[in-house]
């Protein structure tokens, strides 16, 4: 694997994706995605672990001894993942992704029955080096399950934003219910201590995210 043209340093906020080998579908079922989501709290531990000795309904009241980075987004979709991320201690990224990668694909290869890897090699990352890509990142991750239902949105623009929002908004496998109140165990994978405030003192929550997605289509073009 190439290496990375730039290191993972303390404290800043970077962008971390990656996908199913040949695009393959990752996610499958229900559980697989709640398997990867309880990885998420799991696999944020200096301490090493075995997800098959805990119990499934209370993997979120596991105590960790030291977490080695801070999460402020994610999105699982059928065939990749996204994760906005902030590190905090030396090499915690790596040491984070390398024991989720490699616990969700010994799961998923011996449930059903397979083989080989996972995901498309190493995981991706951006390094998100301003206040307005930041922004955008939020509003971009938090929409991505759009693509369900519009596939063309990210090139072609959302064609009806209710539509799209309610969505999002009640999308299972990501982090935007949590930050519009809803109460269940998945909120304790996130640090948004760590993060800025953007929506708490918002009151329009969808014309915040949708005029950030069409600012940083542009700066990101």
């Amino acid at each position: 694997m190439s290496e990375r043209k730039f290191p993972f340093a303390p404290d800043e906020f970077y962008h971390l994706y990656n996908r199913g080998n040949s695009k393959q579908v990752i996610f499958k079922d229900a559980y697989d995605y709640y398997h990867f989501i309880q990885l998420l709290y799991i696999a944020n531990d200096f301490d090493t672990f075995k997800l098959r000795d805990l119990p499934e309904k209370d993997a979120f009241n596991c105590v960790r001894n030291k977490q080695l980075v801070a999460i402020g987004s994610y999105c699982l979709m059928p065939n990749h993942y996204h994760i906005l991320i902030r590190q905090l201690e030396d090499n915690g990224i790596s040491k984070f992704m390398q024991k989720l990668a490699t616990g969700y694909s010994m799961y998923f290869n011996n449930k059903y029955e397979r083989t080989g890897g996972l995901f498309e090699g190493r995981f991706k990352a951006r390094h998100v080096d301003s206040d307005e890509y930041l922004k955008y990142l939020f509003s971009y991750i938090h929409l991505n399950p759009v693509k369900l239902i519009d596939a063309t949105w990210k090139e072609q623009g959302i064609r009806n934003s209710e539509e799209a929002y309610t969505y999002a908004s009640n999308y299972r496998y990501g982090s935007f219910s949590d930050y519009l109140g809803l109460v269940r165990p998945e909120h304790s994978i996130l640090n948004p201590e760590y993060f800025p405030d953007y929506y708490s003192s918002h009151r329009d929550i969808q014309k915040e995210l949708f005029s950030w997605l069409e600012y940083g289509n542009e700066i990101t073009k």
